[in-house]
């Protein structure tokens, strides 16, 4: 099951009209909110969106697909009806180095939370954060870490191994089907050498 969850879990880039609600945006965080945190300090907060106005307002601010930057993405009215915004309380600590891991592991919880639900997201780490802090009138303490977005995905994206050539850069055919290679499985694990333990 989470083999299957972690497969439907892409990075889309189109989604559908299809309004998310605020209780769907909440559940997600409820789902993070369990994940580990370094030293168990917790110093993440959300910033919730899915009202037309506050949508309008983030997405010129994000920079979506820089591996593909012929194309605009998302396509004009494809774009996601629903953003997390995972900040981090400078109050609690003011070091973002030391909960990079902890944005990574609750942005991917809640990314499957979505694809549980047969949703999709994409975390976006390009986006202007000092004008979306200003955007969304958040106070100098609160500090924007990733933006998470979320919808119903409108385009289909294929998994591929990787070539002969060895790149790893996603692409898109005519038909704008998204193309992701993968490596193989072998040559992720590292083989034993002479004298380990």
């Amino acid at each position: 099951m989470l083999k299957d969850l972690l497969l439907k879990n892409r990075s889309y880039r189109g989604y559908t009209r299809r309004p998310m609600t605020r209780e769907e945006l909440t559940e997600f965080v409820d789902c993070a909110r369990l994940c580990p945190s370094s030293v168990n300090a917790q110093p993440l907060r959300y910033y919730l969106i899915w009202e037309p106005e506050e949508l309008a307002k983030v997405q010129p601010l994000t920079r979506w697909a820089k591996g593909l930057p012929q194309i605009t993405l998302p396509h004009p009215g494809m774009e996601p009806t629903g953003f997390i915004i995972i900040c981090q309380d400078l109050t609690l600590d003011p070091s973002l180095a030391r909960y990079q891991r902890d944005v990574g592991i609750v942005a991917q919880t809640m990314l499957l939370a979505a694809a549980e639900r047969g949703l999709g997201g994409c975390m976006i780490g390009s986006f202007l954060a000092g004008e979306l802090q200003q955007a969304l009138n958040l106070p100098d303490t609160i500090a924007p870490m990733l933006v998470v977005a979320f919808g119903e995905p409108a385009e289909t994206v294929v998994l591929t191994q990787v070539g002969p050539d060895g790149s790893t850069r996603y692409y898109r055919d005519a038909q704008d089907v998204h193309y992701v290679p993968k490596r193989a499985l072998e040559d992720l694990i590292l083989p034993k050498t002479p004298g380990a333990r």
